[in-house]
């Protein structure tokens, strides 16, 4: 828009000097001084917009790395958008949080990824700070003030809520309202779930039952995950996608698992429904960060523009299966927030203790096999 309208004033400096000369007066003092200030301006307008011409060719086009746990619903959305509408080639590695951590930590002199897109979040930040880059975007001021990026290194884009997914085909007459509805005995092999250490989905899932049950550090609540484990009946999935596939695919009753792909697969028409338990939900959001030493560092910066612009935001509540963080934008897809017994994580106490967690939980599931 501003190179059409640059156009549009150099055209009318034309127009008029063409008048001047087709009229056969000789120009006043007045207007020469006029004319040659219209000019010296269009000469600056010019070199403007060729400025910014060549600000444009340096953050566009070249190439992307990005290394991600989410899911093909929001990569298949996200991805070939902002190739087509930057001309920047990107290339996906995909697979679980913890293991892109581990990939990023053992690649820290040599990063090979410029964007951990969904791999991020408080947490992982606060145990790994040397892993990223800083930078804060532009965009960041839009969102509520909760979610915006007050370390300085990770942005949030979304939010996620953990979920049980059920399979309607095999669960029969078994009711599953609530995480106490799993230690059904007919329920012993059929629940799908992954490794909290491993898995970011699976941890959100742990410290979800741990805050309904009671507390981080209550007996009570870690001796109800004891029961739960023995449910699991030592099947221990090897990633968050196996959870929810899992469930679709007729190998499991029920998953613990979170929205995003849930829904997908409900729109798709599989026989699942989501289940929100009855002793609430904890609602999270999902970062993107920049890698340190990033080879393609603006391609970076403007990838992390773009999840958080109106326009992607939009996207994800018209199309996609997650929730913007943009609070104007709302889901046309997936129940209203509203609507959802939530409860609220201590973030920063997760944070700080979670190496505790993870080491309690393994000890507590080596324990029961």
């Amino acid at each position: 828009m501003r190179k059409r309208y640059l156009a549009g004033v150099l055209a009318a400096v034309m127009a008029m000097g063409l008048t001047a000369c087709g009229g056969g007066s000789t120009p006043t003092t007045a207007e020469t001084k006029a004319e040659a200030k219209t000019e010296a301006k269009a000469e600056s307008a010019g070199e403007q917009s060729a400025a910014e011409s060549k600000e444009e060719a340096k953050t566009t086009g070249g190439k992307l790395v990005v290394y991600s746990p989410n899911s093909e619903g929001i990569m298949n959305n996200v991805i070939p958008g902002f190739e087509e509408k930057y001309g920047i080639e990107v290339e996906v590695i995909s697979a679980g949080a913890g293991e892109l951590i581990k990939r990023l930590s053992s690649e820290a002199n040599d990063p090979y990824a410029d964007i951990d897109f969904g791999g991020v979040n408080y947490a992982i930040y606060k145990q790994n700070p040397d892993l990223f880059e800083e930078y804060v975007s532009p965009n960041d001021k839009n969102l509520p003030e909760e979610f915006q990026n007050t370390t300085g290194f990770y942005t949030n884009y979304t939010i996620n809520g953990s979920c049980l997914l059920v399979n309607k085909d095999l669960i029969g007459d078994i009711k599953i309202e609530s995480y106490d509805d799993l230690l059904n005995p007919e329920l012993k092999g059929k629940i799908a779930t992954c490794d909290p250490a491993t898995s970011s989905s699976a941890f959100a899932q742990l410290t979800n039952i741990l805050l309904a049950k009671g507390g981080y550090d209550s007996d009570e609540a870690w001796d109800f995950v004891g029961k739960l484990i023995e449910q699991w009946d030592g099947k221990v999935l090897s990633g968050s996608s196996a959870v929810y596939k899992g469930v679709a695919d007729g190998e499991y009753t029920v998953g613990l698992t979170y929205e995003d792909p849930c829904a997908t697969l409900v729109a798709d028409g599989a026989p699942v429904e989501i289940v929100f338990p009855s002793e609430g939900a904890v609602y999270l959001p999902s970062g993107a960060a920049i890698i340190k030493g990033a080879k393609n560092m603006d391609n970076a910066k403007l990838f992390i523009d773009y999840l958080i612009s109106d326009e992607v935001q939009q996207q994800f509540g018209d199309n996609l299966t997650i929730r913007p963080i943009i609070a104007s934008i709302s889901s046309k897809t997936l129940t209203p927030i509203g609507e959802i017994h939530t409860i609220t994580e201590d973030i920063a106490y997760i944070a700080e203790h979670k190496n505790e967690i993870v080491e309690r939980y393994k000890d507590l599931f080596a324990s029961l096999q």
